[in-house]
């Protein structure tokens, strides 16, 4: 076991998404994410229909989000879906921590269609179809 899965956290962690998992967003809401006995620290942080846990919105993530939304608009973001995973480039206070990252959903490449299919003599025939 890591010691980074030993330590709980009220919020999602690098090791709890690890190469990528898919999440549907739920709401993004604006809360005080600093310890008990420190001053207050207000943050967004986005939840999700598949966890209990949110991930605090750092800059970086928050202009990832959109960019993997297709909208600057936090209103448009839930039902959408957005790949958590862990970044090891991610630093903080100068040193490489590792940390979330945000993207969008790798698309399905879609079968190509073809005009008219190629003849068994001739292979290459068709390919000079402008489809591709």
């Amino acid at each position: 076991m890591k010691i980074g899965e030993m330590k709980e956290s009220k919020y999602l962690k690098k090791e709890d998404v690890g190469a990528g998992a898919l999440f549907t967003i739920k709401e993004i809401k604006h809360e005080n994410v600093g310890l008990e006995t420190q001053p207050e620290e207000l943050k967004y942080v986005m939840y999700f229909h598949e966890a209990q846990k949110g991930v605090v919105m750092n800059w970086t993530n928050i202009q990832l989000t959109a960019k993997a939304c297709n909208s600057e608009d936090t209103d448009e973001w839930p039902g959408k879906q957005v790949v958590l995973y862990e970044d090891p480039n991610v630093s903080f206070g100068g040193k490489l921590v590792g940390g979330i990252r945000i993207r969008a959903p790798k698309q399905q490449a879609e079968a190509p269609t073809f005009k008219s299919a190629p003849d068994s003599e001739n292979p290459a025939a068709g390919l000079d179809d402008p489809a591709f």
